[in-house]
């Protein structure tokens, strides 16, 4: 039975969950929302969503187990769908601790960054003077990367992904060019 994924193309956390369930080779059913016309509010979702009290996105359901905090949905995938000790999200502690570290990278600077400039979302006046805070999180990250390919060490994990969608999105969205 396929896994039912709430979700918005519009959202990074969403996009992150979607190449990672790609990556691991699993099929989702997929039910897109639109956020602009407060689907996530809709009595329909917060039927099936009654366990997400904040009725956010994305919302995993796996046969009646809710998840909705992207973070968690990309360890769950992972721990039940890939390899014994995948890559993606490494069982060795010392592994884990330099991946989790990397994953919180991702929304708690990065994509903090992205999301106050309101110009990628509804086409507010871009501020010039905010532009510090995403060239600070790009030198973090080059200085991650300096010495190697992935953010959290020899091989791609599911921060990698994370931070590559929310560069993409923001290229997407024209920030880049600021």
């Amino acid at each position: 039975m396929p896994l039912d994924l709430y979700y918005s193309p519009l959202s990074p956390p969403c996009l992150t969950v979607l190449l990672t369930a790609r990556a691991l080779g699993v099929k989702l059913n997929l039910k897109q929302l639109n956020l602009k016309a407060w689907e996530h509010l809709s009595p329909q979702f917060c039927k099936v969503s009654s366990m997400n009290p904040q009725h956010t996105i994305p919302t995993l359901n796996d046969d009646g187990f809710t998840l909705w905090e992207s973070r968690a949905i990309l360890g769950y995938l992972v721990n039940k769908f890939g390899e014994s000790d995948d890559p993606l999200y490494p069982r060795d502690p010392k592994k884990r601790a330099i991946e989790l570290d990397a994953l919180d990278f991702s929304p708690k600077i990065f994509l903090k960054c992205f999301t106050q400039f309101p110009v990628a979302f509804n086409g507010a006046e871009f501020e010039p003077k905010k532009i510090h805070k995403i060239t600070k999180a790009i030198q973090v990250l080059e200085t991650l990367l300096e010495d190697q390919q992935w953010v959290a060490g020899t091989s791609l994990t599911i921060a990698d992904i994370s931070i590559a969608v929310t560069l993409s999105c923001a290229e997407v969205s024209h920030l880049v060019q600021y």
